[in-house]
């Protein structure tokens, strides 16, 4: 099975009028996608943030949760949190994805970690399935960094990087109304991916 990552983007996501911007943290997406991640056996979680004051900030978290009085208190979520990276930019996630899960046959191919992304409408080429992704993950293979945005999505620069893009997470029964919040689509897309 291929090592999986997952990374939150905040930059660079779209804005409600398509404008590319940088998104500030949410306490919320930290805690519950760590939770996750940890349920479905990433590799790693990674926050990707350009700006270090919002990096200091989930840092200060982690030091609460990890090791300090908030982990004491509640274990299970510094658990989770353990698995939490803090970094700039989606190339250094990548670059640590690597590191972990190193396969000395792919890094011979010089294969890189795969993009996978995610959005609530197909925007460009082709969708997979996560009946189709999900048998590419039990195959061997270059690790797989499913990235997620932050804001109204990923910017359309980061999504003609993807090496796949997964179809849109949507009700059977059309409702009129798909915007999940992150958290509920990681939730969901893990569970498709891996459950």
């Amino acid at each position: 099975m291929r090592s999986v990552g997952l990374a939150l983007l905040h930059h660079p996501v779209l804005n409600r009028q398509g404008q590319v911007l940088t998104t500030t943290l949410t306490n919320l997406d930290v805690h519950d996608i760590s939770r996750s991640a940890r349920a479905y056996g990433l590799e790693a979680f990674y926050v990707v943030h350009p700006l270090a004051s919002q990096r200091l900030l989930v840092e200060r978290m982690l030091r609460h949760w990890v090791g300090g009085p908030g982990g004491r208190r509640i274990p299970d979520r510094s658990t989770a949190l353990q698995l939490l990276r803090v970094v700039d930019t989606l190339e250094s996630a990548c670059e640590a994805l690597a590191r972990r899960g190193a396969d000395e046959e792919a890094e011979c191919r010089g294969e890189a970690v795969h993009l996978w992304t995610t959005a609530a409408a197909a925007r460009t080429g082709e969708v997979t399935t996560f009946a189709q992704a999900r048998a590419l993950l039990q195959r061997e293979g270059p690790p797989v960094m499913l990235c997620f945005g932050t804001g109204w999505g990923l910017a359309p620069s980061l999504m003609a990087r993807a090496t796949l893009q997964l179809e849109p997470i949507k009700a059977a029964r059309d409702s009129g109304f798909n915007h999940l919040s992150v958290r509920a689509a990681c939730a969901i897309a893990l569970d498709r991916l891996l459950g």
